[in-house]
């Protein structure tokens, strides 16, 4: 039993599609088998675009990519996948038609049902949308196709080229359509040139992160949003002042949520501390991922000292405490990071 993707983010309907893989390899004493690319196709093809047709080399990064493979893989492995075939993702592999590639699983993997989202399309083109593949398991009795609702609560609408945008606020950001009449829904969406994009979406997560809407992204993740990276030493201010923190180095795994300062956990191995969490962006442009450099510190709310240094730790988010800003002198700031640990010891409680 089959599915396929780049299940960026492992939300709420890449859950649903994994979880009925499992449950019908169970049913027919089958294999749960998912098929999972890397990179994730909209980099490829997002990075051919911009680059005369080239695809990304090796080390160039994906920032946008919510969750690395590592991740991904160690998710699939809870929900009690048998097998994950990681398919290197290229602009050949993705100009093959959907009908050899199906034949492909069919005879070579031995598949005997496929699993799909909804709204699910592969091949050249993405001519293979759910309805021809429906047709061709109709006609050739080779294998059946299983239809999984994948699309969440109904539909979103997010500006077509959104940027990260910090809110200017302090607490959690609401949703700006909330409470908005269809009227205003209609001028919003033209005003911002918005798209109809179903809830439970990588897309949507992205878009919802990227605005410091924590709460709402966790929502459909099922799960806290987190990043990984090895503490580095940094220039030790926090220190100086009372509230040390761990660094986090460059090489981050996991989307990055827009600039701000956050609640959330430090996770090393078993240990959990509750952490509030500035993030910024430096001037010094990263050739890796194509944009500014980003600072990730974390000041565990814990009373003894912890030695977290050349250590691979996991940030966890669970809300959003307010936007960076300059403040007039030390006694200022550390007011205020006295209130940002207060309201982290709240949200994590």
């Amino acid at each position: 039993v089959v599915t396929l993707g780049a299940f960026d983010g492992m939300h709420l309907g890449h859950q649903a599609v994994i979880k009925r893989v499992v449950e019908l390899a169970h049913q027919h004493d089958a294999f749960s088998v998912v098929i999972l690319f890397d990179p994730r196709p909209a980099f490829v093809h997002g990075w051919a675009a911009s680059h005369h047709g080239e695809e990304p080399a090796v080390q160039n990064v994906d920032a946008e990519a919510l969750t690395s493979v590592d991740d991904r893989l160690h998710r699939m492995e809870q929900f009690g996948v048998d097998h994950v075939l990681v398919v290197h993702y290229t602009l050949a592999f993705a100009a093959m038609s959907y009908i050899f590639f199906l034949g492909r699983l069919t005879g070579k993997l031995g598949m005997r049902t496929l699993v799909l989202g909804q709204d699910a399309a592969m091949g050249k083109g993405r001519e293979g949308d759910v309805k021809h593949i429906a047709n061709l398991a109709a006609a050739t009795g080779v294998f059946e196709l299983d239809v999984v609702d994948d699309r969440g609560p109904g539909e979103v609408r997010i500006p077509r080229d959104f940027k990260p945008e910090a809110p200017s606020e302090w607490g959690e950001p609401v949703d700006p359509l909330a409470n908005a009449t269809k009227a205003e829904r209609r001028a919003w969406s033209k005003k911002n040139q918005a798209k109809a994009m179903r809830a439970w979406s990588s897309t949507n997560v992205r878009y919802l992160l990227a605005h410091g809407r924590i709460q709402d992204a966790n929502a459909i993740l099922g799960a806290p949003h987190s990043i990984e990276g090895e503490v580095v030493h940094g220039e030790e201010r926090g220190r100086t002042i009372g509230f040390p923190t761990a660094n986090l180095g460059s090489d981050i795994a996991g989307y990055i949520p827009v600039d701000g300062v956050y609640a959330g956990w430090l996770v090393d191995g078993e240990n959990r501390w509750p952490a509030a969490i500035s993030i910024g962006t430096k001037p010094t442009f990263s050739e890796k991922t194509g944009l500014n450099e980003r600072v990730v510190e974390a000041y565990c709310i814990t009373e003894e000292w912890i030695d977290l240094y050349d250590h691979k730790v996991r940030v966890e988010f669970v809300g959003f405490l307010r936007p960076q800003v300059k403040f007039d002198g030390p006694d200022q700031l550390v007011d205020e990071l006295k209130r940002n640990v207060e309201e982290t010891k709240r949200l994590t409680a």
